[in-house]
């Protein structure tokens, strides 16, 4: 850094401001001299002629730094929250696959209980007369599949009703108008 040529000027300060800025100045191990140099390069900017000194110059790369920083974190925070909202919609998307997929199995697993022996083989003769498939206990996830829903739905339907009206809550939802009932066993067992 070349040096720069100086002349000198007298001006008043008030007492306690000149205390304060000899303080500031042996504090910050310089001169008071140095820091009124620096408030004026914080006033007047950049002055022709005139070369900033190390502790200005870093003064004016932390206030740079601190609007870069300020401004990639708005950013960051901008994006996450649309990225966040994006998983929420896959999220239901999701739910609301899973549910159809499981009333699609529920609906299929019904049609395929009612398929009798005797036309699959297709004898038109055969005086067999088809047997009706009994519905056995289901898990509570194979019965969730089958009414439609997941097997938190199942749970919270099971414990906040009586057990005749979950009788009638799953009668509605089953594909066969089945009434189910919860027993000891862990199962979910199918009322006639």
């Amino acid at each position: 850094m070349a040096k720069v040529e100086r002349e000198s000027i007298n001006f008043k300060l008030p007492k306690p401001l000149v205390e304060a800025l000899r303080a500031a100045a042996k504090e910050r191990n310089t001169t008071a001299t140095d820091l009124v140099i620096q408030g004026l390069h914080h006033i007047l900017g950049e002055v022709d002629g005139m070369e900033t000194d190390v502790e200005t110059r870093l003064h004016q790369l932390e206030a740079e730094l601190n609007r870069l920083t300020s401004g990639i974190e708005s950013r960051v925070e901008n994006e996450l929250g649309q990225h966040s909202h994006r998983l929420s919609s896959l999220e239901q998307k999701h739910e609301a696959m899973a549910t159809k997929l499981a009333q699609l199995e529920g609906a299929l697993n019904a049609g395929q209980r009612y398929k009798s022996p005797a036309r699959r083989q297709g004898y038109a003769y055969n005086s067999q007369v088809p047997q009706s498939l009994e519905l056995q206990p289901f898990l509570a996830e194979n019965l969730a599949k089958r009414l439609g829903i997941d097997t938190a739905t199942l749970a919270r339907e099971q414990k906040n009703k009586s057990q005749s009206d979950f009788e009638r809550w799953s009668r509605n939802r089953d594909p066969s108008s089945t009434a189910w009932r919860y027993q000891d066993d862990g199962l979910y067992h199918p009322i006639k």
